[in-house]
């Protein structure tokens, strides 16, 4: 399986650690990507330009500990629009990669980034499976992503859609370590023993130890010849 995950900003990803620790250590491919550095959080005092540099940093460090690719798109903090430009340039990605599955933020997030990085994802999907779109002005062509593909995103209590929960219970330890990593640089008032208490609350629903817990939006089927 090749699995997929995309956000705004580094640390955004800690909803689903612990899936894309699972994936990995049972030997599929996962790539992580950021549309943003999230450059102007308010915790960094430097310049953009070094705040670029730790928050790549941040990004190398979560996905070697938890055996993923990594990938920073730079659409600019705060500046998301959901455009097709933006769509496009995950849409190659999609084609580089090949994702069988896609996780992302919930489309009705308060925060602009989150919603329309989620916008984007889904949008880039379809264009990802058309080659005149994705190859469009590219010099080496790039082969359209048709195969199926899952639509997962981070639960809303305001859209009713199918619930997965993933058994996290063996990969709990090194999600809280992933938490405790943004925790020392961050300064966050909450534990890792709440970010545990929240894991162990899924589980429960699911009858296991630890779980995180997804909505799939949609499962898109084969794309057809008539995509030219």
């Amino acid at each position: 399986m090749r699995l997929l995950a995309v956000f705004a900003h580094p640390d955004d990803e800690l909803g689903c650690i612990g899936t894309l620790a699972k994936h990995a250590r049972r030997g599929d491919a996962v790539l992580l990507v950021w549309t943003t550095h999230g450059e102007l959080a308010s915790q960094f005092t430097e310049d953009e330009a070094s705040v670029r540099r730790i928050r790549q940093e941040h990004g190398a460090t979560i996905a070697k500990l938890i055996g993923a690719e990594h990938h920073f798109f730079d659409m600019g903090d705060s500046m998301l629009t959901g455009s097709r430009r933006e769509a496009l340039q995950l849409a190659r990605l999609y084609a580089r990669f090949q994702p069988d599955a896609i996780i992302t933020w919930g489309d009705d997030h308060p925060h602009p980034d989150h919603r329309m990085t989620a916008r984007i994802a889904f949008d880039a999907v379809t264009l990802a499976r058309i080659p005149k779109i994705i190859n469009h002005d590219l010099s080496e062509p790039l082969a359209p992503h048709r195969r199926p593909i899952h639509f997962y995103q981070y639960p809303s209590a305001a859209v009713q859609r199918p619930v997965v929960h993933v058994d996290i219970s063996q990969e709990i330890g090194l999600a809280c370590e992933a938490f405790a990593f943004y925790q020392r640089f961050y300064g966050w008032n909450h534990t890792p023993e709440e970010f545990k208490a929240v894991r162990t609350a899924l589980g429960r629903e699911a009858g296991v130890a630890c779980a995180e817990k997804f909505q799939l939006k949609q499962a898109f089927l084969p794309a057809r010849d008539y995509l030219f």
